[in-house]
């Protein structure tokens, strides 16, 4: 149980406010205009690019006390590594082409590389990977948990609070909060970790008190389950909220240097929420619920005032992602999906930019002028209730993670990346078939593997991740065939 002070309620309430003072402050300067609305006018600079960044990616913070409990520095092995490698692939050959393409989002790329029909199906998927139910329910379990409210109460607090600003404020709404949240999230573990060492010592204490296999690589864990997390971190290659700031800085070379440089930041909060869950797993060794690892060894530390930063640092770090996942779920169901649909032309910044695809949209005057804004703001209330009612009954923020990503990543990968990459586009209707084919394999790889109740026994005891990810790679290989042989 949690016990906070009058001053520590004070620190979280300020900290509530705060975050609706800068939101509403930020979306007054906001303007009706796509362009404004959804990528806040392209101005991104460097630093803003890397805050908003570094803290929209972390959002999952009390998974990695529970990881850092159960396996120690293996936490780094699965949960830091793997996205530092892929981060750089997306720096490095990515970041710069998405800046140059103008779009606004990733099924506008998928529309210019292929076929509209290519496009509602990835905005379909995007909507489900982007769902912000994970953060919600995280953040309702936090308020729950300090307040004493019943889960109902707090998701519906915790939605109320989130899309009340981004409603009027947009993506501009969405990266100043960041801002805030980036350095509360950092506040909140230079806080306890000084107390930590000086309640129970330094690295000795840890050595003597933790499990030994804590402080190996893997945490006595398979090299195929270190893989698996490999495979997993893929998700940083289609996710739409590194698309999303990339195509809303200033320009290509901020987007690239502000990737590499937010892998540094990635880097320091890893050493410090690891450390901090070594110290949980030493000085509270049997936890029943190892994901309350950070909040309990809170409690166990830290004096009024600094545990209500503490936890204001958990509360901006889950925030920060939930804006940010929340928002993108609304363009993608207001605007790429609901605008395609009902015929808008979306693509007039195809013409701006100079690109066509196979099927090219005709340019219009104006290319701000398609008026999906007030879609998207219906979206986002859309995108709430349904995050709401899919956390009431799938409670389990590993269990939705795990679900969303290993379904829909072999659908969105193989398509997306080969359109960015002349020598490995393919002809629009195997794109289609590729995405398709991906996404259901690994579906029906799953459903399979929960047939009688017996999940996680999946068929030829293969994780569903990897047929569909080979369906996917098959397709793209006809299609490349296709190509080869008419050339």
């Amino acid at each position: 149980m949690i016990h906070l002070s009058a001053p520590d309620f004070v620190v979280i309430f300020l900290y509530f406010g705060g975050v609706l003072f800068v939101g509403y402050r930020s979306a007054r300067k906001t303007r009706s205009t796509e362009e404004d609305f959804l990528l806040a006018g392209r101005t991104l600079t460097l630093p803003i690019f890397i805050m908003t960044l570094v803290s929209t990616w972390y959002g999952g913070i009390l998974g990695v006390g529970e990881f850092s409990y159960r396996w120690g520095i293996a936490n780094w092995t699965t949960q830091g590594v793997p996205y530092y490698f892929f981060a750089a692939v997306f720096a490095m050959f990515l970041a710069k082409r998405i800046r140059a393409t103008n779009f606004y989002t990733i099924p506008d790329k998928l529309e210019s590389s292929y076929d509209k029909k290519t496009a509602v199906l990835g905005s379909i998927l995007t909507f489900i990977l982007m769902t912000p139910a994970p953060y919600i329910l995280m953040l309702s379990v936090l308020l729950q948990m300090l307040f004493g409210w019943s889960l109902l109460v707090s998701l519906i607090v915790t939605a109320i609070v989130a899309v009340s600003y981004l409603f009027w404020g947009g993506f501009r709404s969405d990266v100043q909060t960041n801002v805030l949240e980036f350095f509360l999230m950092f506040v909140g573990f230079a806080v306890i970790l000084p107390f930590c060492h000086v309640r129970y010592g330094g690295f000795e204490f840890l050595k003597t008190h933790l499990p030994p296999l804590h402080l190996t690589w893997n945490g006595g864990n398979s090299i195929q389950f270190i893989l698996v997390w490999f495979f997993i971190a893929l998700w940083t290659l289609v996710d739409p909220a590194f698309h999303q700031r990339c195509y809303a800085a200033k320009d290509g070379k901020v987007a690239q240097r502000g990737i590499l440089l937010s892998i540094i930041f990635w880097f320091l909060f890893d050493a410090m929420t690891a450390t901090a869950g070594l110290y949980a797993r030493a000085a509270i060794p049997h936890l029943d619920q190892p994901m309350m690892a950070y909040p309990m060894l809170a409690e166990v530390v830290l004096p009024p005032v600094a545990k209500g930063l503490f936890f204001v640092g958990l509360m901006a770090t889950i925030m920060a992602s939930l804006d940010t996942l929340a928002f993108v779920s609304a363009q993608t169901l207001g605007r790429d999906l609901y605008g395609r649909l009902r015929g808008f032309n979306l693509n007039s910044s195809i013409a701006k930019a100079g690109l066509t695809g196979e099927n090219p949209q005709s340019p219009i005057p104006n290319p701000q002028s398609s008026g999906t804004t007030p879609y998207t703001r219906i979206g986002l209330v859309i995108t709430f209730v349904f995050s709401v009612v899919l956390s009431v009954f799938m409670p389990s923020v590993i269990q939705m993670w795990y679900t969303i990503g290993t379904v829909i990543i072999p659908g969105l990968l193989v398509p997306l990346m080969a359109g960015y990459f002349e020598q490995l586009t393919i002809p629009s209707r195997y794109a289609f078939l590729a995405m398709l084919c991906g996404w259901l394999t690994s579906l029906g790889w799953l459903i399979a593997g929960s047939v009688n109740g017996n999940s996680g026994l999946y068929p030829l005891g293969v994780e569903p991740m990897y047929p569909g990810l080979v369906v996917s790679l098959v397709w793209w290989g006809i299609g490349r065939a296709q190509i080869w042989k008419i050339s």
